[in-house]
């Protein structure tokens, strides 16, 4: 069985890719001894055969996830991985679950070869982002799951911060759940409901730090360093962590690259806000920002945030040094 997650909607994905390892765990391998995961980026055909195709004393059935493979500069890679899983796929003994996981839009892939096999195969799905409408409605189902209710002019409130990335959606949510347990006296942990009001959301979501990044991007665009500094140094004194300001970051610098790109390609706001799906106030600002910036210069900035960050969490950098030395290079 072949399953192909893929799509920019990477919090989504990830959910379906931890469903699918979970029900492995739990229906056929309790021990996880035949779950295996594979960097795709990396990886070339024998790596991939060798999990593939090695039986398991614990378990007649593999789980081998393959992630990114899409970015496997090996140019002959895919099309020997789409002739390898065909010839598989004809082998009705074959009982292993093959996941193909990727954080590319369609668009992106669609000319791949790999991708003309995959997007084929029946447990294909795409992540696509949701709109500002479809995250306040995610908002409302989710604090279900967690144990609370929010008020919907709360949940719109906050998608006018944060937009539709449910990364940061889930995290407010669940700073706010567990402010309004500490604040309701006699309140069970986790039997009883709480509701999150506007005035929650506005009372601790740090929704201002969209004007901050907006603030420090800014200063970045016009080369006015030592403001971009001090303003980086004053959201860290005011309590934002430096995981929760490299993802901000990132997020702006990813912003404004789409921007520019559709900008280059000649579209108005509203039709960038369309395909975007992006708060109007959004586009304005960073569309401004935007043109102070190279194409170059902007991938530059937002692949060295995605490292900063996959270094942060590995404890490979110290994330206040890595983002200041990051500043002062731009």
């Amino acid at each position: 069985m072949i399953i192909f997650l893929y799509g920019e909607n990477t919090f989504q994905s990830r959910e379906k890719l931890k469903a699918i390892k979970d029900k492995f765990i739990k229906e056929v391998d309790p021990n996880g001894i035949s779950l295996l995961a594979i960097d795709g980026e990396t990886a070339g055909l024998e790596r991939i055969n060798e999990a593939v195709a090695t039986s398991s004393l614990f378990s007649k059935r593999r789980l081998i996830v393959i992630e990114r493979i899409f970015n496997n500069k090996d140019a002959n890679l895919q099309g020997a991985v789409e002739d390898y899983f065909k010839a598989r796929t004809k082998d009705k003994a074959d009982d292993n679950i093959i996941v193909f996981w990727d954080e590319q839009a369609r668009e992106k892939l669609s000319k791949k070869k790999l991708y003309k096999f995959l997007v084929l195969q029946k447990f294909a799905q795409e992540f696509k982002p949701l709109s500002n409408t479809e995250a306040s409605a995610w908002l409302g189902q989710t604090a279900k799951k967690r144990g609370g209710v929010i008020r919907g002019e709360a949940a719109v409130r906050l998608t006018s911060f944060f937009g539709s990335d449910l990364w940061l959606l889930s995290n407010e949510l669940n700073k706010l759940i567990a402010y309004k347990r500490g604040q309701t006296p006699g309140l069970i942990k986790d039997e009883q409901i709480v509701t999150i009001e506007i005035t929650d959301v506005d009372s601790l979501s740090r929704g201002s730090i969209d004007e901050n990044i907006f603030a420090l991007t800014d200063a970045i665009s016009v080369r006015n360093k030592p403001l971009a500094i001090e303003l980086f140094e004053n959201e860290l004194a005011a309590g934002v962590t430096e995981g929760y300001l490299i993802a901000m970051m990132t997020r702006q610098f990813k912003i404004l690259l789409q921007i520019k790109e559709a900008l280059e390609q000649g579209l108005t706001p509203r039709k960038i806000m369309s395909r975007l799906k992006l708060h109007p106030f959004v586009v304005q600002k960073s569309s401004t920002q935007a043109r102070n910036f190279s194409e170059n210069l902007l991938k530059q900035a937002f692949s060295k945030l995605l490292q900063v960050d996959s270094q942060m969490k590995t404890g490979q950098v110290n994330a206040k040094v890595a983002l200041n030395l990051l500043i002062a290079k731009l």
